[in-house]
């Protein structure tokens, strides 16, 4: 009787393992896969629409052995829209597997950076995005990801829902994993304690070699198993002859557990099983956390993602006919009509065509109470209709949406490295080298003075002085901070922000729209004569309605507080550009404008105005009526914000383009010292220069659209961000919910940072500093080194994670 054949793998061949098939549906039929690795390539064949591939090739796909050929299912990604080569830059967001320590990103990084036409690759360990920027004349995204595979690691251009899936994956096989080492450590921990609690002599040798072998059974699964992922990292590390973390533990456990089954083999000798299982688990258990602490950092994203609907109702011909059709939100385009029912979100940017709603903006601006919104007027693409069905007529693409535009923000966030995480990851890669070296020296040195010892000794220091508490103090801290900053509205573009916000010196603030709210309003009425207050109102409100200007819509929004009055009407209005306007009201010639504007009508002394606000007068022939003071107001936690700074010793200043009179009441209202008014973006752009050039480490926040330049010049930088004005950014940071406060925040969130990743960084050289040592020295055996590692590991997470509660 013949034996049944083993299936192959549909895209590479080989034989699928037994009770470990992967699928993916193929020209409507789902196909047996032997890997993630092929299942990943074939799914995205598949998306990308090259299904035909499969039907033309003359062979199986490359395996990993062919590593110096570029499979042809990778060259399908040349021919992506994305990244097409037309001789010009291209960037795109990769999503890498397995990425285990800083060892791993130098590495990465190092190799891509090696390619001809890359420049610039900047591995994320947080979040596994790894973001590469390449001359698409001199390289193609293929050959960067057939580099990736040469190093054994699995890359594909980014994709929320795939990145979901692989963190899912991943936790449950390190659960699995984790289980395991657990179950064994437990188990076999009660076979060695007889060892441990008897006196010499007094346990049977027997009885002694039996629990021998019994733990020798039970360590075999979290060797041959749950200890997988150090086996195989040291593996590809040492392939790219680029030795990482992984390596002395693969060592460490290779060792204990190989001089472990000699002396059960011989019947004499030091056993570590219990060393061996214990050191597994609290290491995979510190992994646990790290994977943990990398979901979390993707959360909000994720979130945000889920936010813009896949689908919209289109009416295919309106408004000839109310009939309509499901179709894919990424196919609308400019001119469509779609209808928004009750609770839905707005696939795309648009206006109102037909009907009146309510719109909910927090997941955009953080706006709690929903906002009117009637026919012509904008909706962003995001927001959800908290009101009656309405039409929308989209006005831009989905993928030019506002919530896209702040998606591929949050994408290009935190991509790069502050230098202290620089810093640590060159020492944990060196770190590595010297360590081995180090564990040979020990054991040559113990061999001399007490051969027994050395194996042992040798065993310890390679287990005790693993580097990943080094390494992941800074990224797991970062990560922690910028996702809780993130959950609060505070998007962080830039790698530096918080180490520089730390250590400014000057916290600069423009005015309008930023420490104030950019929207004028009415502060004061002084009528005139006998002219009575709420006429006065009524007739400036007729003579502005429907006036674009801020200061006309100020004084028009006076007049809602006045139903009475609402029927007046104005008639015949003319504009004269720069002075004011003139109309009937009540079959009477008025004018609102500047002093010298409505002189003309209403003689030539104008009533004294307030000095700190912008004056528009109201007169008729022959009569001053009334003047209209309207000043921008200040943001309800502009005073908080400054006093924050001020609190922390930072010399608080002020920079607006403003008269000098408003800059300086705007001044003295928030105890601000200086102000600088009648300040050009050139003339901020030089002062903040200047105050560099003296050593000044400068914050800036702005509005993000005239303050670009000295944006970009500050260290560190905040725009308020909020709508479509996300795509104009040039800061450092983005306040998505427009909140002043947030700056405090994020001051008091560096603050915290900077003291975690110190505290971090302090325990694990000190750590290392004193384990190292008395490691080599024969202080600590390897199960105590073991638990050492993990614990500063764990430690260094869980200290990190403190600051999503900040």
């Amino acid at each position: 009787m013949s034996a049944v054949p083993k299936p192959q793998c549909f895209h590479c061949g080989l034989p699928v393992p037994d009770g470990f098939a992967w699928h993916v549906t193929i020209g409507g039929a789902p196909r047996d896969l032997c890997c993630p690795g092929c299942a990943a390539v074939a799914q995205t064949i598949v998306d990308i629409g090259q299904e035909s591939y499969y039907t033309g090739r003359t062979g199986f796909a490359a395996t990993a052995d062919d590593a110096d050929l570029v499979p042809p299912e990778l060259r399908l990604y040349d021919a992506d829209p994305r990244f097409i080569g037309d001789g010009s830059e291209k960037e795109a967001v990769l999503l890498v597997e397995d990425i285990r320590c800083a060892a791993c990103v130098w590495l990465i990084e190092r190799r891509l950076l090696a390619l001809p036409g890359v420049a610039i690759a900047s591995l994320n360990v947080a979040t596994e995005r790894l973001t590469v920027r390449w001359h698409s004349g001199d390289v193609q995204i293929s050959a960067i990801l057939q580099a990736m595979r040469t190093i054994g690691y699995t890359a594909w251009p980014y994709d929320a829902a795939r990145h979901e899936e692989q963190l899912s994956k991943a936790g449950r096989t390190l659960g699995r994993q984790l289980f395991v080492a657990g179950l064994s450590m437990m188990q076999v921990m009660m076979y060695v304690a007889p060892a441990y609690l008897a006196g010499d002599g007094t346990l049977d040798a027997d009885m002694a070699a039996l629990m021998r072998w019994a733990s020798l059974l039970l360590t075999i699964p979290a060797v041959v198993y749950s200890a997988q992922p150090f086996f195989r990292g040291a593996w590809t590390s040492l392939r790219a002859r680029a030795p990482g973390m992984d390596v002395p533990v693969a060592l460490g456990i290779a060792a204990a557990f190989g001089g472990s089954v000699a002396a059960t083999v011989r019947g004499s000798g030091d056993v570590y099983f219990d060393s061996v299982t214990m050191f597994v688990f609290l290491l995979l258990a510190s992994r646990w956390l790290e994977l943990h602490a990398r979901r979390k950092a993707a959360g909000a994203l994720e979130r945000m993602r889920h936010a813009l609907p896949a689908s919209a109702t289109r009416f295919p011909n309106w408004p000839a006919s109310g009939k309509t059709a499901v179709v894919s939100a990424a196919t609308l385009v400019p001119g469509d009509h779609v209808f928004v029912r009750t609770g839905e979100a707005f696939a795309a940017d648009g206006v109102i065509a037909e009907g009146r709603t309510c719109i909910d903006l927090a997941l955009l601006t953080g706006e709690s109470a929903p906002q009117p919104r009637g026919p012509g007027e904008p909706v962003p693409g995001g927001a959800v209709n908290a009101g009656p069905a309405v039409v929308l007529r989209v006005a831009k693409p989905v993928a030019e949406s506002t919530l896209s535009g702040l998606l591929k923000l949050v994408e290009a966030a935190g991509s790069a490295k502050p230098r202290i995480a620089q810093w640590a990851d060159r020492v944990a890669s060196r770190f590595t080298v010297a360590l081995l070296l180090f564990a040979l020296l020990a054991f040559a040195a113990w061999h001399v003075v007490d051969p027994a010892r050395a194996w042992p000794v040798a065993i310890a220091v390679l287990v005790v002085s693993c580097p990943c508490a080094l390494s992941l103090a800074t990224p797991s801290a970062l990560a922690a901070a910028t996702d809780a900053l993130l959950g609060r509205g505070v998007l962080v573009m830039q790698p530096h922000v918080l180490e520089t916000l730390h250590r400014a010196t000057h916290v600069v603030f423009d005015k309008t729209g930023t420490l104030t709210a950019g929207r004028p309003t009415v502060q004061s009425v002084q009528v005139h004569g006998e002219a009575h207050r709420e006429a006065c109102i009524a007739i400036a409100a007729a003579l502005e309605h429907g006036s674009l200007h801020p200061l006309g819509r100020a004084i028009a929004a006076l007049n809602e507080e006045q139903p009475q009055l609402h029927g007046w009407h104005a008639a015949d209005v003319s504009e004269h550009a720069g002075q004011g306007l003139e109309g009937t009201v009540q079959g009477r010639c008025y004018r609102l404008g500047n002093a010298a504007f409505v002189a003309g009508l209403a003689g030539t002394d104008a009533p004294p105005a307030l000095p700190d606000g912008t004056a528009v007068y109201l007169g008729t022939a022959g009569r001053w009526l009334a003047c209209f003071t309207v000043t921008d107001a200040l943001r309800p936690d502009a005073q908080a914000t400054v006093d924050h700074f001020r609190a922390l010793g930072k010399q608080v200043l002020l920079l607006s383009g403003d008269r000098q009179v408003l800059a300086d009441a705007v001044a003295a209202q928030l105890g601000i010292v200086k102000a600088i008014g009648d300040c050009l973006p050139a003339r901020k752009l030089e002062y903040v220069q200047r105050l560099q050039q003296k050593g000044a480490i400068v914050a800036m926040v702005g509005d993000g659209i005239n303050d670009a330049a000295v944006l970009s010049a500050a260290d560190v930088s905040f725009a308020m961000g909020t709508g479509a004005a996300l795509a104009q950014v040039h800061a450092d940071t983005v306040l998505l919910h427009g909140r002043l406060a947030l700056v405090a925040d994020a001051a008091i969130a560096a603050g915290a940072t900077m003291r975690v990743i110190r505290q971090n960084l302090a325990w694990a050289t000190v750590y290392n500093a004193v384990a190292i040592p008395a490691a080599a020295f024969g202080l600590l055996g390897p199960m105590l080194s073991g638990a050492g590692m993990a614990a500063s590991s764990a430690l260094v997470i869980l200290n990190a994670l403190r600051l999503r509660r900040h």
